[in-house]
């Protein structure tokens, strides 16, 4: 391994024009195809296989041609203080909006609330329902706007008019705010690592084109395979933080070669046969944990994961071809200012490395080699503490509810659970399939009747039959909100009691809408957790074992993976359900954390703490088998890596934590969890456990049987057989050139 990618470093340094032309080639290319792609297909069925789903494509099925996949509008109405929505006035102003918005090729249907009795018992609420023939993103500009004129009309009537639905909603869109926050203070932590500009830039820049040209991907492919912008965030979130890092790992490696007296090209090509080689298994892991959501059977998180695993791939690309070429354009303006001074007198690289230098990593890995049983129950025993909060983990999928105040959507939701109960928000549907009964309209009568009779049920619809009569479907509003756990319970009350009422009907039924939908994937998604992380880490395991040739390292590297990604969970639940500091943060409402964050979570911090696994443990490997004592291999990877793995975290964490701000929950929570994932795994973890483990097991750390080492491929990450090769110090004719200048 280490081999190839020295000759492909060696080769992108020479032919450095050939390289960034060919990456400018497929940037243009991506940009032009996403530019004239079409428009990304429906996502589809979210989870298939979950009850929830199945009544929903039951329900399509039977009764075709309905409304379910149009846009659709709540307008929700409050009469001011002390007066009723049905007073002449007040009327003559929600009549008026009905009518107004109800013209346009583009509306189904207009529901007036007094016309469906939609107004609250108090007589302060009311809320009109407006269906189109189109989807949300096919709206019209004209269509859109006739709604929003016709509601500041009744506004200006006096009354307060909040909307619902997805008519106006805001759609998610990667890029924006986060990223560029994200970006500065990655610059800041590179120039402050480097010293140098030009080495602060190279990865910033090279990082952003890899992230160009993932996300142009993305949306040049979006109508093949329906990925969406939505897809697109966390390959943006993952590409500009390991892209970032990946390059910085090499950029190191070039800064340290060099200041050992090797010329540009040699360097650039030890630097890619060393770091490139801890960078692709780096790489490698986080593939496999994004990959690995395939297995949990959601098909959008499949999509995001294959995206940012495709965005990770080409950060590997770009680190390990482009950086080496960019390197050759600028060979010395990379450097410290002492490195240039002495390249300018020893050019042609001959002056002698020289002791090596204390650092702070030196002095962090001697104390904790000093005290390795202090340093590791102390770390032991802080994650715990931070993840007991796990115990109570709930999970959901937060809605309007979540969004802040600020949004007309959470003022329309406040408002219809004032008006008309917490459980208006979030009904269950039933669909009864009444094909094998003998009199469909009795059997559906009676379906209706017990679920209408389930406490915790405020009340039942009249039920709608399709045009061949066999098959029907009602609302039923629970008492609390669609994530109390009351609602929770009450959806398996009423599929508990369901085999008795089938058996005297005849017929079945099966419960969805949005509120069971979320708790079906929400118990999906528990129920998939373990073993998606059983074969993440199985894997990974295997990996590491090739990587390190060593048992207990891999074992020691999952065993402190599971202890941060448990701890980032208790901090998680911590602020998002138990609202510790939520105000901080921006959180307004606090609740079940989002289903798919667990999932998110581990999969992606387990590819990141590999990473930081990689990186450090590579550099200690290569000392040990080089000659060092456990403990001095201990401190040589210190020195080594100790400054780069932090600079890399802080860049993650910077990138991580700009999204916090971003107004979608989900984002928010992942951008938290992950900032606050990385910061425990990188500095308490790799940092301080890793090094007081190997402190205790010495040699035994690098042990392996004998008929596993003869059957393992020997991928020589270290670089080993590099430094048996003579090395080839000549610089080429353009750096030479540079040199004089």
């Amino acid at each position: 391994m280490a081999t190839i990618l020295y000759r492909l470093g060696r080769m992108a340094f020479q032919r450095r024009w050939t390289v960034l032309l060919v990456w400018a080639a497929v940037l243009v290319a991506v940009l032009a195809a996403a530019a004239t792609a079409p428009a990304a297909k429906d996502e589809g069925s979210f989870m298939p296989g979950i009850e929830a789903q199945k009544a929903f494509d039951l329900m399509e099925q039977r009764f075709p041609g309905s409304d379910s996949e149009g846009a659709n509008a709540r307008i929700v109405f409050v009469a001011p203080d002390g007066q009723k929505i049905t007073a002449t006035d007040n009327r003559a102003a929600v009549d008026e909006l009905a009518d107004e918005v109800g013209t346009g090729s583009q509306i189904d249907r207009v529901v007036n609330p007094f016309q469906a009795k939609a107004v609250s018992e108090d007589a302060s609420t009311a809320y009109a329902t407006v269906t189109y023939k189109v989807k949300a993103a096919d709206l019209t500009d004209a269509t859109k706007k006739t709604l929003e004129s016709a509601i500041d009309v009744a506004k200006d009537k006096g009354l307060t008019v909040e909307l619902g639905g997805t008519a106006l909603a805001t759609q998610p869109a990667a890029g924006g705010m986060a990223e560029g926050v994200g970006v500065a203070l990655a610059a800041v932590v590179l120039v402050i690592t480097f010293g140098s500009l030009a080495a602060a830039g190279l990865p910033l820049l090279t990082a952003i084109i890899g992230v160009g040209i993932s996300l142009a991907s993305i949306l040049a492919l979006g109508s093949t395979f329906g990925l969406s912008m939505t897809t697109g965030t966390l390959a943006t979130m993952l590409g500009l933080a390991v892209g970032i890092d990946y390059a910085l790992f090499v950029v190191s490696r070039y800064r340290e070669e060099r200041s050992k007296g090797h010329a540009p090209q040699e360097a650039a090509a030890l630097a890619a046969g060393t770091a490139g080689s801890a960078v692709v298994f780096a790489g490698l892991t986080v593939v496999i944990a994004l990959a690995g959501l395939t297995v949990i059977g959601v098909p959008m998180l499949t999509k995001m994961g294959l995206a940012a695993a495709g965005a990770v791939v080409v950060a590997v690309l770009i680190a390990l071809t482009l950086v080496p070429a960019l390197l050759g354009f600028w060979p010395h303006s990379v450097l410290s200012r002492a490195t240039r001074k002495k390249t300018g007198k020893h050019s042609s690289g001959e002056q002698p490395e020289g002791v090596p230098q204390e650092n702070g990593g030196t002095r962090w890995a001697r104390f904790v080699l000093r005290r390795p049983i202090p340093v590791l129950l102390a770390g032991v025993a802080g994650l715990g503490v931070l993840a007991l909060p796990v115990t109570d983990l709930q999970m959901g999928m937060p809605g309007d509810e979540a969004k802040p105040t600020s949004t007309t959507e959470r003022r329309a939701y406040d408002a219809l659970a004032d008006g008309f109960g917490a459980g208006f928000n979030g009904p269950l549907t039933i669909v009864v399939d009444a094909k094998g009964a003998s009199d469909a309209k009795a059997a559906v009568a009676t379906v209706t009747e017990e679920i209408g009779g389930t406490k915790g049920i405020v009340s039942v619809s009249p039920a709608q039959f399709n045009a061949a009569g066999d098959t029907a479907m009602f609302s039923a509003v629970p008492t609390d909100g669609p994530n109390d756990a009351a609602t929770k319970d009450l959806v398996q009350t009423i599929r508990d009691e369901r085999p008795a009422t089938e058996t005297a009907t005849g017929a079945t039924f099966e419960v969805t809408g949005s509120t069971a939908m979320n708790i079906d994937i929400a118990q999906a998604l528990q129920s998939a957790l373990l073993p998606y992380l059983a074969i993440i880490v199985g894997l990974a395991f295997v990996l590491l074992l090739v990587v390190f040739r060593s048992v207990l390292v891999p074992i020691k590297a999952a065993l402190g993976f599971l202890l941060s990604v448990l701890a980032a969970l208790g901090a998680v639940v911590a602020v998002f359900q138990w609202g510790w500091g939520a105000e901080l943060l921006g959180i307004e409402q606090t609740g079940p954390i989002m289903s798919l964050m667990p999932i998110f979570l581990v999969g992606i911090v387990f590819g990141l703490a590999m990473d930081y696994e990689v990186f450090l443990v590579a550099r200690m490997r290569e000392a040990y088998i080089h000659g060092d004592r456990p403990a001095q291999a201990v401190v040589t990877g210190f020195r080594h890596s100790a400054r780069v793995v932090v600079a890399a975290a802080l860049i993650m964490i910077a990138v991580f934590s700009a999204f916090v701000a971003s107004p979608e929950s989900m984002v928010k929570t992942i951008g938290f969890g992950l900032a606050v994932a990385v910061l425990l795994d990188a500095f308490v973890v790799r940092m301080a456990l890793v090094p007081a483990v190997l402190a205790l097991l010495g040699h035994k750390a690098w042990w392996l049987p004998r008929w596993l080492d003869k059957i393992m491929p020997n991928v020589d990450v270290e670089g080993e057989a590099l430094q048996s090769r003579p090395a080839n110090d000549q610089p080429d004719h353009d750096t030479r050139q540079l040199t004089h200048l």
